[in-house]
């Protein structure tokens, strides 16, 4: 079991809070208002009313011994940066942010947390993936790299990754080879099988790569 500090109770702390709960995890949420903290009582290990920019707050409640913090302190940049120091003062190493603008992220990369997170631009660009002809039906963005699940392009039929070479041309990587008919996953997928129709490729590498490979470039 590993303890999460939440900071910030709004829509998306709420829902990251709760989830992890589900999971067995220890969950701290704080917030400076009491409704919210009141509504998120039963779903946490322990909820409290209090300021996440506040050190000494922050350490009565635990976060000290905290393996990850996540910040969700709604359009409040200053409210963010400053308990993210906070939680850097405690020694509290993964620190994970929501972000409101681009401008919101740089300066949490420079503070260097451990991730941040923009859920209204992720959340549209994900839907667009998927909706757009793009053969891709899965979709997750992590720093740097992301990983599509996308249909066996008509020219890929019968041929195996190998010949493909999908790493040598493209850098990316095949995690694994989903058949939708029988629903059996491969990992790691064998490199000489001949892909089918019916094939889905777990694909990892980056954006730039992964639009090539979806433009058909």
């Amino acid at each position: 079991m590993k303890r999460f500090v939440i900071v910030g109770l709004g829509n998306f702390g709420s829902s990251v809070a709760e989830a992890l709960y589900r999971d067995g995890q220890d969950v701290i949420a704080l917030d400076i208002d009491e409704a919210a903290v009141d509504r998120m009582a039963p779903h946490c290990s322990r909820a409290a009313v209090g300021d996440g920019r506040d050190t000494e707050t922050l350490r009565r409640i635990g976060a000290d011994e905290a393996d990850a913090a996540v910040i969700s302190t709604g359009d409040d940049i200053t409210s963010s940066l400053l308990t993210t120091l906070s939680l850097k003062d405690l020694g509290v190493e993964e620190i994970y942010v929501k972000v409101i603008s681009h401008d919101h992220a740089r300066v949490m990369e420079r503070l260097e947390v451990t991730e941040t997170v923009f859920p209204e631009r992720d959340s549209g660009v994900d839907l667009a993936n998927r909706i757009s002809d793009r053969g891709v039906v899965n979709y997750v963005r992590m720093s740097g790299v992301s990983i599509q699940e996308m249909v066996v392009r008509d020219d890929w039929v019968g041929t195996s990754l190998r010949d493909l070479k999908l790493r040598a041309e493209y850098d990316l990587s095949v995690v694994a080879v989903h058949n939708l008919d029988t629903d059996r996953v491969t990992t790691p997928p064998d490199p000489d099988e001949p892909l089918r129709k019916s094939d889905t490729l777990l694909v990892a590498g980056t954006e730039t790569a992964l639009d090539r490979v979806a433009d058909r470039e």
